[in-house]
C-alpha cells in the first residue's frame, strides 16, 4: 500500500482540481498539515478542498485570526488554521486547540511546524513546492486512515 501521492501541478486550476479530488475521499474528521514556503499554494489548496466540500463563499487565509471556521451542509465543520504568525506554540492552548481537534471536525493546518509540541500527528501531510511555473505536490499518509485515503486518491 502506498503512503504517498505525488504530482506536478502546472497551474492554479490543477491545484484546485486535485484538492477537490482529495476532498471527495475525506470522511470529515481528518487532521491535515500543509507545508510549503510563502506563495507555494497552501491556501489555494485549502480553498479547492473547502469549496469541493460545499462552501460557496470566500475562503480566505486565517493569517491574522489563526483559525477560520466553516460549517457546511450536513453539519460538517472545517477549521482552517494558519499558524504563520504564531509567536509560541503554547499560544495554541489559549485558542483551545484541543477543542478543535477532538470530535468530528476536519482540521487543515498551514505552517504546522509553528505548533510543534502542541499538535498531534496528522493523518495527511500536504507539501507544495515551487517547480518552475507550477508546483510539485506530495501528499503523505501518517496514519492508517491516511493510507486508505492515499490509496483511493491514487486510483
Amino acid at each position: 500500500m502506498s503512503n504517498y501521492y505525488q504530482r506536478v501541478l502546472p497551474d492554479e486550476s490543477e491545484t484546485l482540481e486535485v484538492a477537490g479530488r482529495l476532498a471527495a475521499e475525506l470522511a470529515g474528521e481528518e487532521l491535515i498539515f500543509l507545508r510549503g514556503e510563502l506563495g507555494a499554494g497552501k491556501t489555494t489548496f485549502c480553498r479547492g478542498l473547502i469549496r469541493r466540500l460545499g462552501h460557496a463563499g470566500a475562503v480566505k487565509s486565517p493569517t491574522f485570526t489563526l483559525v477560520e471556521p466553516y460549517v457546511l451542509e450536513g453539519g460538517l465543520e472545517v477549521f482552517h488554521f494558519d499558524l504563520y504568525r504564531l509567536g509560541d506554540p503554547s499560544e495554541l492552548e489559549y485558542i483551545g486547540i484541543d477543542d478543535y481537534l477532538e470530535g468530528r471536525h476536519l482540521c487543515l493546518v498551514e505552517w504546522p511546524e509553528r505548533g510543534e509540541g502542541f499538535l498531534p500527528a496528522c493523518d495527511l501531510q500536504v507539501t507544495l513546492e515551487l517547480a518552475g511555473d507550477g508546483r510539485r505536490l506530495t501528499i503523505e499518509a501518517n496514519s492508517e486512515h491516511g493510507e486508505q485515503i492515499i490509496q483511493r486518491l491514487s486510483r
